[in-house]
């Protein structure tokens, strides 16, 4: 079965220069088959690109009301799939246009002047690999960003999108805990991520989590915790005991990973019943406690009661503290992401001390509207409307 001709488009004011690349043209055919059209401007050379599909075009520098740059451009445009190869074609041989010209996309050039066989045989069967190579790419980065689409959709729903009620049956707004949230990725998959378990009618577990980095492998690792988070909460309701066996299993999962791959998190057994909370830290920023009745706004951070992150040592221990928790207290859990943006001059980090601040000026905004206004200062504060990392913000309001 013989090869399908070369689409070959000849884009030249000239007709007899036009006339002498179609029987150059003509007699490749022994060794590379083509076909050929000619036009004599760039608005006929649109027209037929748009209509048809050329696999190369031999485009003059020189065209009448535009010239081959700006019409390189415009191919450019075209999906890929549609874009002939461009061989530049100069009457002077420059080279600095043929730099400029290869610099916005052409994949070759060659002098008008002295033009012959073997320079036009080679330049078009070296363009020709150039849009194969760039075609495959494309094809390839496509199937990519499929992927990377779905798995964000993947992960965006392992976040929730309803919250659970205390106890169980009453509607959301009785619950004796109230929850709200915020997550902004700073790339397709994000490593942040939080759950929230009802473990019974009194009982809630609030987990957050950050996994180093970004991309697939932190995706990957936030799947498995979710998948061990789920199998271990309703087991083992102790929280240093949970992350204990949490970062057990992670480390052997990660044993013959290269490089350095771990988890912070914080872990929250509530208690409403008994008015308490227990918390475990792996490492993890510690949440806010902003406790409305007296006015005041703590760090959950216990002198030596945090315990080091998940997957790096698979016996570590991880201690368990008793905090108080009074009706109308709000909990506030967050991510690195929220703090660790600098200034404009990119002199000065916002940091914790700054979040604490603004969390206890606001002490008494509802949790909806106290996160909206935490976020809006620290973008304030960086001077740009994205985060370079990923944030997470969690509040848990005791309904007073």
């Amino acid at each position: 079965m013989n090869p399908s001709p070369i689409s070959l488009l000849i884009v030249d004011d000239d007709p007899v220069f036009a006339l002498y690349v179609q029987q150059l043209v003509r007699v490749l055919g022994q060794e590379l088959p083509c076909t050929s059209a000619w036009v004599d401007n760039a608005e006929k050379a649109l027209d037929e690109i748009r209509s048809g599909r050329y696999d190369v075009a031999l485009l003059d520098y020189n065209l009448p009301g535009t010239d081959g740059l700006s019409l390189l451009a415009a191919i450019q445009e075209f999906p890929v799939a549609q874009q002939p190869a461009v061989i530049m074609l100069t009457a002077s041989g420059s080279e600095a246009i043929a730099v400029e010209a290869m610099k916005r996309g052409a994949k070759d050039y060659l002098p008008k002047v002295g033009l012959d066989l073997p320079p036009l045989t080679r330049a078009i069967q070296s363009a020709l690999a150039q849009k194969r190579l760039a075609e495959q790419v494309a094809a390839y980065n496509a199937q990519v960003k499929a992927d990377l689409d779905m798995a964000r959709s993947l992960q965006q729903s392992l976040l929730p999108d309803t919250y659970p009620c205390f106890p169980r049956s009453a509607p959301p707004d009785q619950s004796a805990l109230r929850f709200c949230h915020r997550f902004f990725p700073a790339t397709e998959l994000a490593g942040d991520f939080f759950s929230l378990l009802a473990l019974s009618d009194t009982q809630a577990g609030v987990f957050i989590c950050d996994v180093m980095g970004h991309g697939v492998r932190s995706a990957l690792v936030t799947a498995i915790l979710r998948a061990l988070l789920d199998d271990l909460a309703p087991r083992v309701p102790h929280p240093g005991q949970f992350l204990a066996e949490m970062n057990r299993k992670l480390a052997q999962m990660l044993r013959r990973q290269e490089g350095p791959l771990f988890a912070t998190a914080v872990y929250l057994l509530v208690d409403i019943a008994a008015g308490q909370m227990q918390c475990a830290n792996a490492g993890h920023p510690p949440p806010l406690h902003l406790q409305r009745a007296t006015g005041q706004a703590v760090r959950l951070a216990p002198p030596k009661q945090t315990g080091p992150a998940l997957g790096i040592f698979p016996e570590a221990a991880y201690p368990t503290f008793q905090i108080p928790l009074a009706p109308g207290d709000l909990v506030l859990l967050f991510t690195d992401g929220l703090f660790e943006v600098v200034d404009a001059d990119g002199k000065e980090e916002y940091g914790q001390e700054r979040l604490l601040a603004a969390a206890r000026q606001r002490l008494r905004l509802p949790p909806d509207r106290l996160c909206d206004e935490l976020i809006a200062e620290v973008r304030a504060f960086s001077g740009a409307a994205e985060f370079n990392d990923d944030v997470c913000l969690l509040g848990m309001e005791v309904k007073p």
